[in-house]
């Protein structure tokens, strides 16, 4: 068995136990959950436009509006169906508006004199979603990278831990092992992302969000490779950290660097969105990329050329953390005699 052949397999195994996981499946779902409550919850609690209740002269306005317009007799068949509940409002001689307990905003707005409005930046981002599509790009990647780097470490220690290990290196190349692990949580991350687009791009339509979408599309174009390589190289760190030591209860004290290197890019991208320089920074940190430069393409702030230069950085670094983590890992693998220093680890794996 070659070492593709080998880590195919090791691929397969771990993709295998993930899908059968429940705790997996369950936040997959919360996930998808979330999704949908975002983009479909607030284009239904909104409701649709009034039901009004109007006689055959007033109605023209209301219907250019969009309203849904019923028309009656008189003033008092219209106050009459306010009060059966067959209306939302009514409109009658003054003209005045007629409702039972709340101001029909959309039926006022229709019959006010609206003054021209000229817009001298009309592309700009809502400061709502200004605020929201930094927290979403920067929360997927915190708690993907997180949670399916936690599953790799925890899965390393306990292979370690119940000796395992052994028959699997006596089986299969060390290496072999190791890419095993980083394809099957790449894919399973990358599976899950995906499903979580689809149910919101479904949900932006659903709620008419067309130009949000269309805003949005170029930088979730670009966060699916930014989130691969900033994925493997979260991943890659949390595989050397799991190989250090040999008990789940031992995992506080390796992860903490790795912990920050994502925690910090997670806090500096959400309180520094708004700050042009601090993002153009952030935008070439390898660690803060995945999040800081999609959303700058989503702002327009980033030149053509930018996201290319960064993604060549993160590339760069993302390979020299995988070549690192694999030493690491390599050289602290088999030892199980307590917790690993790096040190120990990096000149082990030069003995190998």
């Amino acid at each position: 068995m070659n070492t593709l052949q080998a880590t195919r397999l090791v691929a397969a195994r771990e993709i295998r136990v993930k899908l059968r996981d429940r705790t997996f499946l369950i936040s997959t779902l919360f996930f998808l959950l979330i999704a949908a409550a975002g983009t479909i919850l607030p284009a239904v609690l909104a409701g649709g436009p009034s039901t009004v209740a109007v006689t055959e002269q007033a109605a023209g306005p209301l219907r250019n509006a969009g309203l849904e317009v019923r028309v009656v007799a008189d003033d008092r068949a219209a106050e009459q169906a306010v009060q059966d509940g067959t209306v939302d409002a009514a409109v009658v001689a003054g003209p005045t508006v007629l409702a039972m307990d709340e101001a029909p905003d959309d039926v006022v707005t229709a019959l006010s004199t609206r003054p021209s409005v000229r817009l001298l930046n009309p592309d700009a981002v809502d400061p709502a979603v200004a605020f929201l599509v930094p927290f979403a790009f920067a929360f997927i990647f915190f708690v993907t990278s997180q949670s399916f780097g936690v599953q790799i470490a925890q899965s390393i220690i306990e292979e370690k831990q119940t000796r395992i290990v052994e028959i699997l290196v006596a089986a299969v190349p060390v290496r072999a092992l190791l890419a095993g692990k980083l394809v099957a949580g790449t894919l399973l991350a990358l599976g899950q992302i995906a499903l979580v687009a689809l149910v919101a791009v479904v949900g932006m339509a659903f709620g008419d969000n067309s130009r949000l979408l269309s805003l949005l599309a170029p930088a979730i174009g670009w966060f699916v490779p930014f989130f691969l390589l900033g994925f493997v190289l979260i991943a890659a760190m949390w595989a050397a950290a799991g190989a250090l030591v040999n008990r789940q209860e031992d995992i506080g004290g390796v992860s903490m660097p790795v912990q920050l290197t994502v925690m910090l890019p997670f806090f500096a991208v959400i309180f520094l969105h708004d700050n042009a320089t601090a993002m153009r920074v952030l935008s070439y940190l390898p660690f803060s990329a995945p999040t800081a430069m999609p959303l700058r393409l989503f702002t327009g702030d980033a030149a053509g050329w930018e996201p290319v230069v960064a993604l060549v950085l993160l590339l760069a670094t993302a390979a020299a953390f995988l070549l690192g983590g694999a030493r690491v890992y390599e050289g602290a693998l088999l030892r199980t005699n307590g917790r690993t220093s790096i040190g120990t680890a990096w000149r082990s794996r030069e003995t190998v």
